[in-house]
This record gives structure tokens, C-alpha cells and sequence, in this order.
């Protein structure tokens, strides 16, 4: 029972891996057995009252069973407590709500055997490799934890770095992941054979998604890339710091990086001793993960407040007096071309109330099958605009309950009545999205998303607008060279057949090519006149004069279009 108190800081051993394996499976199948009874079979024979009557109570109970077996297992149950503690939008308020502890809850791992692992790893003893070393962790995590240091001087000398953290993976977590993810493969296994989940996602795909996340998390080879990868995305980004990586002390399971600990990113009374204004630090936090998820495609998958600290600036060098520090790069996820396009008209669609629009872009993610009827979706999601679109938390709190429960119900039938599925690779964005809206959310509770939305929106609608009306410009170009080039070849033809080096029988031929030649030129104007007619819409914004005499020039090419070249040749 020791070792299990721990989050497994001891080698298991055949015996423990099996017992470890049974004990998961069998939490899953009685709670999924039981759930099956109260939600699938009771209201089929006409009970579904007595479902919904003890559904909190149930809830609350299996929530609190869970968090009793991830803090005795640890290793990926509590990852796995983590995700769901996040998961506000499909999950209810009583299990979320007491899984988030799990956050901060893992008991440290005694630092004899820290010091074991660490000096097998660098190979010396961690005397030679450290002038100093904290033996009481800054943190402790489900797959490792964070000792400060001091580095020896001459890899000060080397690296410019004194303070440093020393991260070191919990002894023996190989063999605890390898059981974690056998069993949870089982799980996802039996939740496929149920329709009500196989419709909506592919389990097994979702399952090898966090294994392929976990086993990355525990290379701190694979991290300590990413953490540099994740600095050159946003060098010269005075909003952003990364520490440095002092690779000459890491390994695939020591990670060595600079000490930036600052102030934890939701510290309110830290942030406003500093003289920052909390309020002030949320959207630059929400348009920072915005640039990643939209922008770089390389975003930050675990941004919870104890991996995002607050910097003050020394001297407001930096153009503001803070900055935002992210630590654990372990967990981070990559976003295709295809779907960071369909996210990018999904934040345009929110930011403009476009109920139609955003219906089409959750389609092009992925998350609605192609095949589906979506016009109920589409009414539902215009009303939901249409009466909370513009709303702050601060404002949602005053919204009568009664209103919320009648719109949940509506809009709640909706959507059990669509085929949804979780598209593969999205576990982490939206666990991401989930993070960020919490920490806002903590850092003012007035913050309204759509304030930190709509102008990068905005923003994303010009970029998006310059590259239609290149495009444009680009076809425009293309047709225009071909209906110039089309008048020679037609006279090219005429003179072959004035040569007589053409046989022609049609005595229409002429009078045909004749008003070909019209309809290209006339086809070129209709091009030209939407060219100057779009760009103009679009300069209009930033340039008012350019815009105005582009819009009002399209119209000769209009007038040519619909009137040139009407009598015969």
C-alpha cells in the first residue's frame, strides 16, 4: 500500500503490474455497467424519472471513487482525472468540479530515489553536476517532479545559467504507463461496442491519441525539443518567454531548465502587489493560445495555471511591464493545415454571429458527419447568438436559471439528434480551449471572450480577405490573357481560311467567331469589374479613398460587360 500511496514510486513488479491492471478494469465495468442500467435500460421500461432523479448522487459518487483510485495508482489516471476535470463542456458540474484537485494532489516521490535515477542518468554523482540542489520538490507531478538547483560552475560559465530546475520522471513510471494504457485500451475496446458512443467517436483512435500524448510526455528528450521549438515560434514576441534548456544535463528522463518561476499566472493578489492588473493579463493570455491553435499550428496542450507564470518586466524593456512564461512543454499538439483552416472560419463565424456559418465549419473540422441535415443545428445556434452572444460571465450570472434550463433542453435535443464524432487528433485542443477559458475566466471574472475574439477575428477576416481578392486577381489575370490572347487566334484562323488554306462547309462560321470574340471581351470586363469591385470592398476598411475610387472604377468594366460589343460584326 506504500508504494500505491506514492503515485507509484516503487518498481512494480509482476504481481502489482496485474493487480494495477485488474483494479482499473474493474472500476470501468461496474461503473459502466451501472451506467448503462440507470440511462440506457431503466428508460426503456418507463423509468427514466428514477434515472434522473438519482443522476447527481451517481455522478458525485463516481467522481470521488475515481479520485480515490488516481491519487493511490497514479501514473496516467491521474492524467486521465486531469482531462476530464477539464472537459466543463460534455461533463457535469458534479464530477468536474471534484476531479480538480487532481491538478495538485500527487504526493512527491522520498528524494533518495529521485537521486538514484537522476545520477544513473548523468552518470555522476549529482554533487559534481549541481553546486546545490533542493531536496524538497517545487512540484510533483503524476509522471515526475521539479527540484531547484544550482548548476556547477563551470556549466554556469558554459551556459550563463545559475538557477536551474532539475525534473526527474518518478522511478519505474515505463512499466506503470504500459499497464495504464493496456487496460485503458481494454475500456475504449468495450465503450466501442456501444452505438452511443461509437457514433460520436472513435474510441480506440482517441485512446492510441493519448498514448501516443503520454509516451511523449515521459521522453523529456522529445520536451526539451519541444520547448525549443515553442521559443523560436515566438522569438521576438515581447508577450512571451520560454526558459532555456541546459542540454548538457538532460537526458530521456532528467530535464534540466533555467528557473523562471514567477508568479503563478491566477494569483490575483500577487499579480496586483506587483502592480498588475489581472483583468489586464487574461486576453493577452486568450490571444496568445489563439496564436498558436490558429496561427503557428504548434500550441501548448496543458496551459493549466501552474505552467503559465506572470513576469514583471525589468524596466518595461519589453514595451508592457509583465510578460507571460510558460513551463512543461511534456504535453503539446500540432494542428493540421486542413483543420487549423476550419478552426480559423469557426473564430470568424463565433466572432460574427454567423449561427450558418459556424454549423459549416464545425462540419469542415470534422466533428459533424458530411451527410448530416443541419438546419435544426443551424436555428439553434443563430437563437443561441442571438440571445447570449455578446454576454460577459458577469452578465450570464443575472440571466434567470429558468431561461438557461428551457434553452439547454431545446438545444439539448438538438444535438443528441446529430451524428457528432470526435475528429482524431482533437483531444488536446480541446482540452487546451477548456484550460484557457478556465484561467481567464479566474483572472476576471467579468472577461467576456468575445472582447478578445472579435479583433483577432477581425484580423483573421483581412488575412483571409487579401488572400480571395490575390486569388481573384491571380483567375482574373489568367481569363484576361486568355480573351486577349483569343481576338489574334480568331484573326490567325479567319486569314488561313481567307487563304484558303482552311476548308470550311459552315457558312456560319464567321458571324459564330464573330460574337465569340465579343463574348470573350465582354467576359474579360465582367472579371475586371468584380476584381475592382471586391478589392475596393475590402481596402475600403484601412483605406477609405483607395477603397471608394477602386469601387466606383469597376463600374466601366460593368457598363462594357452588360452593353459593349452588342451589334454584329
Amino acid at each position: 500500500m506504500a508504494a500505491a500511496s506514492t503515485g507509484g514510486e516503487a518498481m512494480p513488479g509482476a504481481g502489482a503490474t496485474r493487480a494495477r491492471y485488474r483494479r482499473i478494469l474493474r472500476f470501468a465495468g461496474w461503473n459502466l455497467a451501472v451506467t448503462w442500467w440507470y440511462e440506457l435500460f431503466l428508460p426503456r421500461i418507463g423509468l427514466a424519472r428514477v434515472a434522473e432523479r438519482t443522476r447527481a448522487t451517481r455522478m458525485t459518487r463516481v467522481a470521488q471513487r475515481f479520485h480515490v483510485l488516481a491519487v493511490e495508482l497514479g501514473g496516467l489516471m491521474i492524467k486521465v482525472g486531469q482531462f476530464m476535470s477539464s472537459r466543463l463542456d460534455v461533463l457535469p458540474p458534479e464530477i468536474t468540479s471534484e476531479l480538480e484537485g487532481l491538478q495538485d494532489e500527487v504526493p512527491p516521490v522520498p528524494f533518495p530515489a529521485i537521486r538514484a535515477l537522476a545520477e544513473a542518468e548523468l552518470g555522476v554523482p549529482l554533487e559534481r553536476a549541481f553546486a546545490a540542489i533542493d531536496e524538497v520538490p517545487v512540484a510533483a507531478a503524476s509522471l515526475g517532479q521539479a527540484h531547484r538547483a544550482r548548476l556547477a560552475e563551470l556549466d554556469a560559465e558554459e551556459t550563463g545559467l545559475h538557477g536551474v530546475v532539475l525534473k526527474v520522471q518518478r522511478p519505474g513510471i515505463d512499466e506503470i504507463v504500459d499497464v495504464d494504457l493496456a487496460a485503458l485500451r481494454k475500456v475504449g475496446g468495450w465503450l466501442s461496442r456501444v452505438r452511443l458512443v461509437s457514433d460520436r467517436v472513435d474510441m480506440p483512435a482517441l485512446v492510441e491519441e493519448f498514448a501516443a500524448t503520454s509516451m511523449e510526455e515521459i521522453d523529456y528528450l522529445h520536451e526539451a525539443t519541444s520547448a525549443e521549438r515553442f521559443a523560436a515560434d515566438f522569438a521576438g514576441d515581447a508577450r512571451v518567454a520560454v526558459p532555456a534548456v541546459v542540454w548538457e544535463r538532460t537526458t530521456r528522463r532528467v530535464l534540466t531548465l533555467e528557473d523562471v518561476t514567477a508568479i503563478k499566472i491566477t494569483d490575483a493578489a500577487a499579480l496586483r502587489e506587483a502592480g498588475i492588473d489581472p483583468a489586464e493579463v487574461a486576453p493577452v493570455f486568450a490571444t496568445v493560445m489563439f496564436d498558436q491553435l490558429f496561427g503557428t499550428g504548434f500550441f501548448h496542450a496543458d496551459p493549466h495555471p501552474g505552467n503559465i507564470f506572470v513576469t514583471p518586466a525589468a524596466d518595461g524593456a519589453l514595451g508592457r511591464p509583465w510578460k507571460l512564461t510558460f513551463i512543461d512543454f511534456g504535453m503539446m499538439g500540432e494542428v493540421s493545415a486542413g483543420t487549423r483552416s476550419g478552426l480559423r472560419k469557426l473564430l470568424i463565424a463565433a466572432a460574427s454571429r454567423d449561427g450558418k456559418g459556424l454549423v459549416d465549419a464545425i462540419r469542415e473540422v470534422g466533428v459533424l458527419v458530411p451527410s448530416t441535415d443541419t438546419r435544426e443545428l443551424e436555428q439553434a445556434m443563430v437563437a443561441l447568438f442571438a440571445r447570449f452572444g455578446g454576454m460577459g460571465f458577469a452578465e450570464l450570472r443575472e440571466v434567470d436559471p429558468r431561461e438557461f434550463r428551457d434553452f439547454a433542453v431545446q438545444f439539448g435535443d438538438v444535438v443528441r439528434s446529430l451524428p457528432f464524432q470526435l475528429p482524431e487528433n482533437f483531444l488536446l485542443i480541446i482540452r487546451a480551449m477548456s484550460l484557457t477559458s478556465g484561467v481567464c475566466s479566474a483572472l476576471d471574472p467579468d472577461f467576456n471572450v468575445w472582447d478578445s475574439i472579435e479583433p483577432y477575428a477581425a484580423q483573421l477576416i483581412r488575412d483571409e480577405s487579401g488572400n480571395v481578392v490575390t486569388d481573384l486577381g491571380k483567375q482574373a489575370l489568367e481569363v484576361a490573357g486568355v480573351a486577349w490572347r483569343l481576338p489574334k487566334r480568331v484573326d490567325a484562323v479567319l486569314t488561313r481560311i481567307e487563304d484558303g488554306q482552311v476548308s470550311v462547309q459552315n457558312p456560319h462560321l464567321e458571324r459564330r467567331v464573330a460574337r465569340l470574340e465579343r463574348t470573350a471581351r465582354r467576359l474579360l470586363a465582367a472579371v475586371l469589374f468584380a476584381a475592382l469591385l471586391i478589392a475596393g470592398a475590402v481596402l475600403r476598411a484601412d483605406a477609405v479613398v483607395f477603397g471608394t475610387v477602386l469601387m466606383i472604377g469597376s463600374i466601366i468594366p460593368l457598363l462594357f460587360a452588360l452593353f459593349g460589343g452588342g451589334r454584329g460584326r
